[in-house]
């Protein structure tokens, strides 16, 4: 069985495993032991609340418990750019007129951005290749917002995902190229690289601080304004289902879009509820009424958060688990945990 869970100290060689997966484009998790270990230890300390509530990365890891190998990762940093400037393009609009020529046109352009400063971002999202199948993705992205429903105080009134950028066939960045390498005369995978380890000086250093018109790129680089990696396609549509949604923000490398949303506005927020663990599960489900959709199911714990997919669903505020999935989620019979259908509901 599948359980996602607050990440332990003894989890770096699993997570390394992971991030030697990754690829490039995505700078929080790079194969580099000492930032792992470095998050890691955050995490923990986030987990323990140690550190403040701004400061904190809670990561979190799916689980195979046949096998205890770590199947995927993902996590939510509690504030961005507090510690160090936090970029994005804002794209905007610049109109050039003129009455006398009849001349009339609208221009995008890409402003230099610290606007997204402290809030909080979803992040790190990867799922092993083995794991790509079933319920498993929505189980490990979704798990993040189930976490913030339970914990909306830890966290800032907006919330953002970073995704990651389109790429060709041969990992260039069509934008990059267009745009990045005129300025900071590196290649991609560099700029990506000194990004993932914190060495951000070089951004306020080297970029320009005047709109730039999207129109004088070449057309590659244009067409990508916005648009996602293919991997990441599905991620972003979880993500967009669960409340989320593109406002004019993307990187400044790749111009992947950076999706927001307001906390308060979250499906997870809305919908899920608190459900009490049912006794006797074996006659209680015989009685139990067929669930027609699974459900997200978690503990209430913070330092031990651990979440499941579960075919119980919740019945007037108790539900039925089986022994099994009570182990998983460490917790028993009268607990209280939370429930959240997996699915948007149609009507929504």
């Amino acid at each position: 069985m599948l359980v996602v869970r607050a990440i332990n100290d003894k989890d770096l060689d699993g997570l390394f495993n992971l991030a030697s997966q990754v690829g490039t484009g995505m700078t929080t998790l790079k194969p580099d032991m000492q930032m792992l270990g470095d998050r890691l230890a955050t995490a923990c300390a986030s987990f323990a609340e140690t550190i403040p509530p701004e400061e904190r990365d809670y990561m979190f890891v799916m689980e195979d418990t046949a096998t205890q190998r770590l199947a995927g990762v993902c996590a939510i940093k509690g504030a961005v750019g507090l510690t160090e400037p936090f970029y994005n393009y804002r794209i905007g609009t610049l109109v050039h007129s003129s009455r006398e020529l009849n001349v009339f046109t609208r221009m995008e352009t890409l402003y230099l951005s610290n606007d997204l400063t402290g809030s909080s971002e979803l992040c790190s999202l990867f799922l092993h290749p083995d794991y790509r199948k079933g319920h498993n993705g929505k189980l490990l992205s979704k798990s993040r917002f189930l976490f913030i429903a339970q914990f909306p105080h830890l966290f800032t009134e907006k919330i953002i995902a970073e995704m990651r950028g389109y790429q060709a066939e041969d990992g260039s960045s069509p934008f990059y190229e267009g745009l990045g390498r005129h300025f900071f005369k590196m290649d991609f995978h560099h700029v990506d690289d000194l990004t993932a380890l914190g060495k951000k000086s070089f951004i306020a250093e080297l970029m320009p601080r005047q709109p730039l018109y999207i129109a004088y790129l070449p057309q590659d680089a244009q067409d990508v304004v916005g648009a996602v990696h293919k991997s990441t396609a599905p991620a972003r549509r979880l993500l967009e289902q669960e409340g989320m949604h593109y406002e004019g923000y993307v990187d400044i490398f790749d111009a992947g879009p950076v999706l927001q949303a307001r906390v308060s506005e979250l499906r997870a927020i809305r919908d899920s509820e608190l459900a009490t663990i049912a006794p006797d599960h074996d006659m209680v489900h015989a009685c139990a009424p067929a669930t027609t959709e699974p459900t997200l199911v978690s503990n209430t714990t913070l330092r031990d958060f651990r979440m499941i997919i579960s075919e119980a669903g919740n019945v007037n505020g108790s539900i039925d688990l089986s022994s099994a999935e009570q182990q998983l989620l460490r917790c028993g019979t009268g607990a209280a945990v939370r429930t959240l259908p997996l699915n948007v509901r149609k009507n929504q």
